[in-house]
């Protein structure tokens, strides 16, 4: 299946549909409050398989071409809130020792939903023209990213078939590490903007 979807360069339209379950974010929130609801979209075990297989190949070729942010910490393997701790500390000890005032952003927008707001009318091959990706790969990515579709599942019952038109998969491997690479993006002479969940750097 991983061969045959790399080779057709697509993935097929029966492992793009999902079945999306609401589930309360915490117990005792009051469940006729549509926003206590955070929804869980569940793919087909094959299609995470493949798009597991692309992530990990991917992951190579931008850890060997050096075209992630050096100081992104988010979605990175041997990164974690506390490696981003570890740059941003002696900066704040430094900014002390000059009686400097250090703050926190508070200000930073909610990136909580920022998976479904991902445009899939954006064209990819600026992004792809930057990051040295065309042809083939390109066109997986397209159709990774198009072409969804999803069912909700509520207290037994099944919603119609809906088309997916913005977003990605909660959770996606290959999402992630879309959310990694976007902001070395904008540290280079490319575009200033996007429409891809962006994790800022904590330290830079």
């Amino acid at each position: 299946m991983v061969n045959t979807s790399l080779s057709k360069d697509r993935l097929p339209v029966s492992q793009k549909h999902a079945i999306v379950t609401p589930l309360l974010k915490k117990p005792g929130l009051d469940s006729s409050d549509m926003n206590n609801f955070r929804p869980v979209s569940n793919l087909s075990f094959i299609s995470k398989v493949v798009v597991r297989a692309v992530t990990g190949q991917l992951h190579q070729y931008l850890a060997a071409n050096d075209l992630f942010p050096h100081f992104q910490s988010a979605y990175r393997k041997t990164r974690s809130t506390e490696t981003a701790m570890q740059c941003v500390w002696p900066h704040i000890l430094m900014a002390a020792d000059e009686q400097l005032v250090t703050m926190t952003v508070q200000g930073l927008p909610d990136l909580s939903a920022a998976f479904n707001c991902v445009d899939h009318s954006i064209p990819l091959d600026p992004c792809g023209l930057l990051l040295g990706l065309s042809g083939s790969v390109l066109d997986w990515v397209r159709s990774f990213l198009t072409d969804s579709t999803q069912q909700i599942a509520y207290s037994g019952q099944m919603s119609a078939v809906q088309p997916v038109l913005f977003g990605v998969p909660q959770g996606s491997v290959l999402a992630q590490t879309g959310s990694a690479v976007v902001p070395s993006l904008h540290s280079r002479d490319g575009p200033r903007h996007s429409s891809w969940p962006q994790p800022a750097p904590v330290c830079q």
